[in-house]
């Protein structure tokens, strides 16, 4: 089926393409333009209409008609439509594909093709600092749901030609918009490849969850594997300072996350608070970070092993009043504590601010002492376990701090069962897990400690000063350096 040079043909070959009359959202105007039927089509909402009122309310008028017969409807475009881009075509795939996206269709009598005028603006929230990555000092703009937008805001950063976004469609149903941003004389040409391809597989209805939807389908990962293989962001600073060192970029539409490739276990680490800071003080809490992370994973099981297995080093290190308790009651306690703590953590995380004062002070007081007073759990292990959500708190990538979770509730049911034993297997079960750890296009994901690379990993180690700091050349992840 194709467009023909009769208006009345067009309107029904488009009804048969797109639910006209059948969509309240779908706008549709019959229209008089130098003489001749014209016909708008567009989704009410997604429409500019101070630019569409300008646009039609002009091409309308008679006098602003005069000089420009209809007569090549490229020369009109040319001519009398310069406050949009505009697009001449008679795909009905093209002519679809976009109206659903946003941008308007207009169609005039006698010529078999139409003008897709992008006139759209997208409802969207503000842009405001995401609450996943708060910082005292620095930049309070975060992305948004509106792809554009959040491409402008790494533009407004790096005023660079090299600086490219390369559009993608995905999604038989959703059509999404991603794309790929990347520093085109730093980056991975390899890797680009790789990644340009696989998007170009993809074969899914609709990225339903956008950002981790595609994060799924780039990373195949087994359910022994809760590390994170793709590292998110949604402060644009954060985006920026990944591309300056050679990294890529996946925007998706419709998501506020930014998904950054390639990764590696050291980057969930990083914090742009650092940077805010003194080199000394910014190296003080990176380091903490790195700290928090064996105490997050081990603190509460190597107190269990300690006080069921070695009561004579519990009872010297004060890990337990004098009275002793059954390992029975031990672990009980351990596994409750963690599961009310990540009750507390859950509960406050999806309410706003309004309620998550006030369930803080409950959970943290009124129902912890409760508990102890009612025998259901012990202050010691109340007091490891509110330890272990510190750290956890300390760690900017949420994703980490799931991870770990999973591994620590595994070291305490393994210890719990098999004892001593139990706890190096589960230990060896953690570092496997890991190990094993799938990242897109099989990178290392202990880069830069495998391969063994110094001078990166003290980059990572240490917060060096900003002069010191900026990178040469882009990172070779295949080569060890000295």
């Amino acid at each position: 089926m194709n467009l023909t040079t009769g208006i009345r043909e067009n309107k029904e070959i488009l009804k048969t393409i797109l639910p006209i009359g059948r969509s309240f959202d779908i706008s549709t105007r019959d229209l008089i333009l130098g003489g001749r039927e014209a016909y708008w089509v567009g989704i009410n909402g997604l429409c500019d209409n101070d630019a569409l009122l300008w646009a039609l309310s002009n091409l309308q008028d008679p006098d602003f008609m005069r000089d420009a017969p209809l007569s090549d409807i490229a020369l009109f475009m040319q001519g009398k439509i310069g406050n949009a881009q505009v697009l001449i075509t008679d795909d009905l795939q093209e002519i679809r594909r976009n109206l659903l996206s946003g941008p308007t269709v207009l169609m005039v009598d006698g010529f078999n093709e139409v003008l897709i005028i992008d006139i759209r603006k997208y409802p969207s929230r503000g842009i405001s600092e995401p609450d996943a990555e708060k910082m005292t000092r620095g930049a309070r703009d975060g992305f948004n749901e509106i792809m554009l937008t959040n491409a402008n805001l790494m533009r407004r950063r790096i005023r660079s030609p090299h600086l490219l976004f390369k559009l993608f469609d995905v999604g038989t149903d959703s059509h999404t918009d991603i794309a790929l941003a990347y520093m085109e004389n730093k980056v991975n040409q390899e890797l680009l490849q790789k990644i340009t391809d696989t998007i170009n597989r993809l074969d899914i209805s609709a990225l339903t969850m956008g950002g981790n939807s595609l994060i799924e389908l780039l990373v195949r990962k087994r359910w022994w594997n809760p590390m994170p293989g793709i590292q998110l962001t949604e402060r644009p600073d954060v985006a920026c300072s990944y591309l300056e060192e050679g990294h890529i970029l996946i925007l998706v539409d419709n998501s506020p996350l930014v998904l950054i490739l390639p990764c590696t276990i050291f980057q969930f680490t990083q914090c742009a608070e650092d940077y805010h800071k003194p080199p000394v003080v910014g190296t003080y809490f990176r380091l903490l970070r790195f700290l928090c992370i064996p105490i997050n994973t081990l603190l509460m099981p190597v107190f269990l092993l300690l006080t069921t297995q070695y009561p004579a080093i519990s009872r010297k290190l004060q890990l337990l009043p004098t009275e002793d308790l059954s390992k029975t009651e031990l672990v009980v306690y351990c596994i409750a504590v963690e599961i009310f703590l990540d009750l507390f953590r859950y509960s406050t995380s999806m309410r706003g601010e309004r309620y998550s004062g006030p369930l803080s002070i409950i959970s943290g007081l009124i129902i912890g002492e409760i508990a102890v007073s009612l025998n259901w759990a012990s202050p010691e292990a109340l007091f490891y376990g509110a330890v272990t959500l510190l750290t956890s708190l300390t760690l900017s990538s949420l994703e980490l701090g799931d991870a770990l979770r999973i591994y620590r509730y595994l070291l305490l049911i393994m210890t719990a069962a098999f004892n001593v034993p139990g706890f190096w297997i589960g230990l060896g079960l953690t570092l496997l897990s890991i190990a094993t750890t799938p990242t897109f296009g099989n990178m290392s994901y202990f880069w830069p400690l495998f391969p063994f690379n110094w001078k990166a990993l003290k980059t990572l180690l240490f917060r060096y000063p900003t002069y010191a700091a900026q990178p040469s050349r882009t990172w070779d992840r295949q080569k060890k350096g000295k």
